[in-house]
């Protein structure tokens, strides 16, 4: 077998893969007629991120450590990877007819998004990865954010992309997890 073969099923891709096409089934079956739906968005990029970072940790950690192959280009190409899917998934489903949000939202959204969930396999271990994304989006949708920077910092996945400090919170959050996830790998 190749090595991308087995590091794609050790990583459980084959799985996340079907829970994203899923998600994105549903939300394609279950659309009808509005306008725009921001948090509808945020919460199917929230699903399939989550579904796919249990795949950022391998079935043995010190195996994974000892392997004389360098993790640090791979673990950050899993990362963008999962991001690109997610967000090319709920791209998909608007291609198809349903709206939900502007591709500048999906992309800004599915960028932090799996910026969060690196940073949680990195403070949690992969098994946990999801619950940033899953915390954040909580906190987005069921607390009221003040206005001004605090604002568009705490609740950026739901908040037009146009605003300069969601977009850039979300890119920090990609910045950041990236770089520690690719660095330090999963928490044991």
């Amino acid at each position: 077998m190749r090595w991308l073969i087995l590091y794609a099923r050790s990583r459980q891709v084959p799985t996340s893969a079907a829970a994203v096409a899923l998600v994105a089934l549903a939300v394609w079956a279950l659309d009808g007629p509005g306008s725009v739906n921001l948090a509808i968005a945020a919460l199917v990029l929230t699903a399939n991120v989550a579904a796919a970072s249990v795949g950022l940790g391998g079935q043995d950690a010190a195996l994974d450590r000892t392997a004389a192959i360098r993790w640090m280009p791979r673990r950050a190409a899993h990362v963008l990877l999962i991001g690109a899917v997610a967000g090319a998934a709920l791209l998909t489903v608007q291609a198809a007819g349903a709206k939900l949000a502007p591709a500048a939202l999906v992309v800004r959204d599915s960028a932090g998004l799996v910026g969060l969930a690196a940073l949680g396999a990195v403070l949690c271990g992969a098994q946990f990865a999801w619950t940033l994304p899953i915390g954040w989006l909580a906190f987005s949708l069921l607390v009221l954010v003040p206005p001004g920077i605090a604002g568009e910092v705490g609740g950026w996945m739901i908040i037009s992309p146009a605003t300069t400090a969601s977009t850039a919170t979300a890119w920090a959050l990609l910045a950041t997890g990236t770089v520690l996830y690719a660095t330090a790998g999963p928490r044991r």
